[in-house]
């Protein structure tokens, strides 16, 4: 891949990722203009909060489609070494996390990175998945499972897959969730963060009542 083709492949990406369906499918199912509610964020958290369990849903495996997708503009030049799609899937990233169809704003980078990882490494995407829907059955909490699942993912990388390309991207991405999530971070232990309507977290609040 030249450096023309890859900076082909990354703006492409980035447009891919720039798709912000949450805000779509808000103003397009909802009536709601999901930029103005909640955390007026356009990722997943955002949308189970203001949209509910549905839209959330729709939104992450989107996000995700959308993330593996950007990564896999690495290959329309032909065949391309797996790195390329972590690199050029940063675009992917980049355009969720600054959306250039809302005035650069955007999500908190956990469902589209996902779905870069499942273009660089189907398995360990498996098994951050599995985290992910873990966590949220335990504790109901979007932010706690994307907090939990990428600090898992960079300790999985560092340890014990030594790839050092996914370990420095994964370390910055789980520094950038943490900073993102900070508000959730103080509901958290104030015991305010909102919940989705399912899991053991859920049923558990709804008992207390």
């Amino acid at each position: 891949m030249t450096i023309t083709h890859f900076i082909i492949s990354f703006i492409l990406a980035y447009v891919f990722g720039s798709m912000p369906f949450g805000y779509w499918i808000g103003r397009l199912f909802f009536k709601k203009n999901i930029l103005q509610l909640g955390s007026g964020n356009i990722g997943t958290t955002n949308t189970f909060r203001v949209l509910g369990t549905k839209a959330g849903v729709a939104v992450l495996i989107l996000d995700i489609l959308k993330g593996s997708v950007g990564a896999s503009m690495a290959m329309i030049w032909g065949p391309a070494p797996a790195w390329t799609h972590m690199v050029v899937g940063l675009g992917a990233i980049l355009g969720h996390t600054f959306s250039m169809w809302i005035g650069f704003k955007g999500g908190k980078a956990v469902a589209t990175s996902m779905g870069v990882l499942l273009t660089y490494n189907p398995l360990l995407f498996v098994v951050a998945f599995a985290i992910f829907l873990t966590v949220i059955l335990l504790t109901s909490m979007v932010s706690m499972a994307s907090m939990i699942g990428f600090t898992l993912v960079s300790l999985i990388s560092i340890f014990w897959l030594h790839d050092w390309l996914l370990s420095v991207i994964a370390v910055a991405l789980t520094i950038f969730v943490f900073y993102r999530h900070r508000e959730n971070i103080v509901r958290i232990k104030n015991g305010t963060e909102s919940l989705v309507h399912f899991g053991f977290g859920y049923w558990r609040q709804q008992n207390n009542k």
